[in-house]
C-alpha cells in the first residue's frame, strides 16, 4: 500500500461518540471505511453505529485507563488506521487556575494520546501500511489567553506526531496531524467570546477527512483563520506577548 493511499481499510476511531468524533465516523462510513468505534459511553457509541453505513464495531475505552485501551483492542481485532479525537476542554487563565480541570486536560488530551497510541502501535505496526492521524487544535500553535491547560496538552499533541513521523518509515506509515479552529461542540459552548470562523462538526468532519486524503503532514483549517495563527507562531517572544497584551486591553 502506498504513503499515498487515500484511506486505511479499517480505523480506530477515539472520541466518537459526540461532536467532531461522531461528524468523522459518518463522513468515513459513508465512503465505505469500516469503523471501531471508542469513547467512555456505550450507548452512545451503539446508536451511533446504528446509524452508520458500513460495518462499525463498538469498543468502549477510557482513555486515562491503560487496561480498557487494550481491552477495546484486543475484542476488536486488527486494525490499520487510528484517528485520535477524543479531547476535552474548560476555559481557563493563569489567575484562575484550577489544578483538577487542567490535569483533566492534560491527561485526555496528551497523555491520553500516549495512551492510545501505546495500545495500537503493536498492531499498526504489524500491519503492511498503516495510517496515524491525530486531532491537534490551532490553540496548540502557541500560547493563548484563557488556554491554561488545553493548548498545552494540544501542543503536545502536534509535537507527539512530529515524532512519529520522524521516527516511523515513510514507506509503511503515513502520520498526519490535523489543527482545526472553532468547532460547534459542547466544548466551544463554555466559551463566552467571538469565536471567528467557527463551523459545524459536520463541515469540520469533511475538512478532516478530506486532509486525510492528501500527502500532507500538517493541516490547518479553516484557511484564513489558521493563517493569522500561523503568523503569530512566527513572531519574536517579546512582539507577540505585547501584541497579546494590546489586543486584550
Amino acid at each position: 500500500m502506498s504513503r499515498r493511499t487515500l484511506m486505511a481499510r479499517r480505523y480506530w476511531l477515539v472520541g466518537a461518540s459526540v461532536g467532531l468524533g461522531r461528524a468523522i465516523a459518518h463522513e468515513l462510513s459513508g465512503k465505505g471505511i469500516e469503523l471501531v468505534l471508542s469513547a467512555r459511553n456505550r450507548q452512545e457509541l451503539e446508536a451511533l453505529a446504528k446509524e452508520l453505513p458500513s460495518p462499525a464495531y463498538v469498543a468502549p475505552c477510557d482513555v486515562r485507563d491503560r487496561a480498557t485501551l487494550e481491552a477495546a483492542l484486543s475484542s476488536a481485532g486488527l486494525i490499520d488506521g487510528l484517528i485520535f479525537c477524543a479531547g476535552i476542554y474548560d476555559p481557563l487563565g493563569a489567575l484562575e487556575w484550577d489544578s483538577d480541570k487542567i490535569e483533566a486536560m492534560c491527561d485526555v488530551n496528551f497523555t491520553g494520546c500516549a495512551r492510545v497510541l501505546g495500545a495500537a502501535m503493536p498492531i499498526l505496526s504489524s500491519q503492511e501500511f498503516a495510517h496515524i492521524v491525530l486531532i491537534g487544535s490551532l490553540a496548540g500553535l502557541r500560547g493563548l489567553p484563557g488556554a491554561q491547560g488545553y493548548g498545552a496538552s494540544k501542543a503536545g499533541v502536534i509535537h507527539m506526531a512530529e515524532q512519529l513521523r520522524v521516527d516511523l518509515p515513510s514507506d509503511r506509515f503515513k502520520v498526519q496531524v490535523i489543527n482545526p479552529g472553532f468547532i460547534e461542540t459542547r466544548l466551544t459552548d463554555k466559551n463566552a467570546f467571538n469565536m471567528p470562523f467557527i463551523m459545524s462538526p459536520e463541515e469540520g468532519a469533511r475538512r478532516v477527512v478530506r486532509a486525510m486524503t492528501t500527502s500532507r503532514f500538517r493541516s490547518h483549517f479553516p484557511v484564513r483563520f489558521s493563517l493569522l495563527f500561523q503568523f503569530l507562531s512566527l513572531l519574536p517572544d517579546t512582539i507577540y506577548t505585547a501584541l497579546l497584551r494590546r489586543l486584550l486591553k
